[in-house]
């Protein structure tokens, strides 16, 4: 069964992000998948059992373009909620938004302005995320036409080392956001955070 989410709903949360308990954004990510040895379809049959996810980013660093449109097609017919695809901006007819790194977007340009000019041109009004880790990356992306950003990581993980954790020090730089933010790294389904944080993203946390 599909989880429903308008699209309506999802603009207010977008503009309203001050919001005392924030939701789940969904990270799912082909390569643990296949470590994990978890099909695509069983994850998002589980997935489906969760309420209010109103966005799951679609992660494959690896699979050639026809996977991952064959991936998008097969979420669909589990969720009906945002469909983000990280940062393959040829498939992005097949998503609701495209999330982009810090290196990826300058591939487009040094200057991120026009980087992000360049990104709307192919993705129109579709949702555009940033991933940020630090108050300075923060800055930046407020000048930039953003719907939101990823901001990690909060805490150590299988893929993140302790160098490379913010913890107590992100949630500070959050607050110069104004942008929504999507805390990353660790985020686990019961932790509390306040505004501008408005999404929990969470990948091994979703698992059976």
């Amino acid at each position: 069964m599909k989880k429903k989410y308008s699209k309506y709903c999802l603009k207010m949360d977008l503009k309203k992000y001050q919001k005392p308990k924030p939701l789940i954004y969904a990270l799912v990510d082909k390569e643990t998948l296949i470590q994990k040895r978890v099909s695509l379809q069983a994850h998002m049959q589980h997935i489906s059992n969760f309420p209010n996810i109103p966005i799951l980013q679609y992660r494959n660093k690896s699979g050639s373009l026809e996977d991952k449109k064959a991936d998008l097609l097969l979420i669909r017919q589990y969720y009906d909620g945002k469909l983000i695809i990280n940062d393959t901006i040829e498939l992005i007819d097949y998503a609701d938004g495209l999330h982009i790194g810090q290196e990826d977007i300058r591939k487009y340009s040094i200057d991120l302005m026009i980087a992000v000019k360049l990104i709307r041109q192919k993705t129109g009004a579709k949702l555009l995320g940033l991933s940020t880790h630090n108050k300075e990356e923060i800055l930046e992306s407020n000048t930039l036409d953003l719907d939101y950003i990823g901001l990690g990581a909060y805490r150590a993980t299988d893929t993140k080392s302790e160098a490379n954790v913010g913890g107590k020090a992100l949630l500070e730089a959050s607050k110069y956001s104004k942008h929504p933010v999507g805390i990353i790294g660790g985020v686990r389904i019961d932790d509390e955070f306040e505004a501008p944080i408005m999404y929990k993203v969470i990948g091994s946390g979703l698992y059976a």
